[in-house]
């Protein structure tokens, strides 16, 4: 078992049942997927911007990812239906836990003048997401072998009902998330 997910079963459990005041185990949130995104805009005018881009998200995500084909052509956005404008890959089980770990410990100290996540990221039901303006964050990517630095989304989607329960439980597995207030 992956050390994140023997920590969530054994310290974070407990400590979301006490403070949310569940009646039942199965109530707790827990992490169910993790996606990560990359849009190709660019791939309209260059062709070898989706291979070298999912090379990139091979690398950092450990799996292939899949392409996201347009659904209908836009003639101001040079688009045609069927072209493709970004790629995206699911995490479950202990790849995603593994990702999770890599995000929180590698990629986000990686960040300059990195000050903490910000809290804005929660879309009112329990999930998050996360915007990285280049690859290069990651330790898995050779910086001299990316031929354009790509920015990427990363949503962590959780079982939790409401934003406060997912902060909580990205908290508790080490998310640093912006300090508010007095000095």
């Amino acid at each position: 078992m992956v050390a994140l997910a023997k920590r969530y079963k054994n310290d974070m459990v407990p400590v979301l049942v006490k403070e949310f005041n569940y009646e039942n185990v199965m109530q707790v949130p827990k992490l169910t997927k993790v996606v990560i995104n990359i849009g190709l805009g660019e791939a309209t005018t260059n062709s070898k911007a989706v291979e070298a881009a999912e090379k990139d998200l091979l690398q950092i995500a450990g799996q292939k990812p899949v392409i996201i084909r347009a659904k209908k052509s836009i003639a101001n956005f040079k688009l045609r239906e069927g072209m493709p404008i970004g790629m995206k890959v699911t995490l479950r089980g202990v790849k995603m836990y593994d990702f999770v770990t890599r995000v929180i410990d590698a990629a986000l100290p990686r960040i300059r003048d990195f000050q903490g996540v910000s809290d804005k990221g929660f879309d009112g039901m329990g999930n998050y997401s996360i915007g990285f303006k280049e690859q290069t964050h990651f330790p898995e990517i050779d910086f001299s072998k990316i031929d354009k630095p790509r920015g990427l989304e990363i949503s962590f989607v959780t079982t939790a009902k409401t934003d406060a329960e997912c902060k909580k439980l990205l908290e508790l597995m080490g998310m640093p998330f912006v300090k508010r207030g007095g000095k």
